[in-house]
């Protein structure tokens, strides 16, 4: 399968050189990056009103914006 030259279209080359098959649905990790907390978890908690499970950590991985939410949604993996 052809991918977009990005990041995501590197995760799914190197998983289909793996021999993952992308048929399948599986968990996959959706992270968004905030700049404070409160509005980490306003987008955290819409999506926990979803069903899904997400996690609010104060990482600082991104100096400007230190709150990371990851949010866990199975699905086919896709570059959409």
């Amino acid at each position: 399968m052809i991918h977009p030259n990005d990041a995501n279209g590197d995760v799914l080359r190197r998983m289909e050189a793996r021999g993952d098959d992308l048929t399948k649905p599986r968990n996959i990790d959706f992270s968004v990056v905030f700049v404070d907390g409160n509005s980490a978890e306003q987008f955290a908690q819409h999506f926990r009103a979803l069903g899904h499970e997400v996690s609010v950590e104060l990482t600082g991985t991104k100096q400007d914006f230190p709150w990371d939410v990851t949010v866990v949604h199975h699905m086919v993996p896709s570059h959409e």
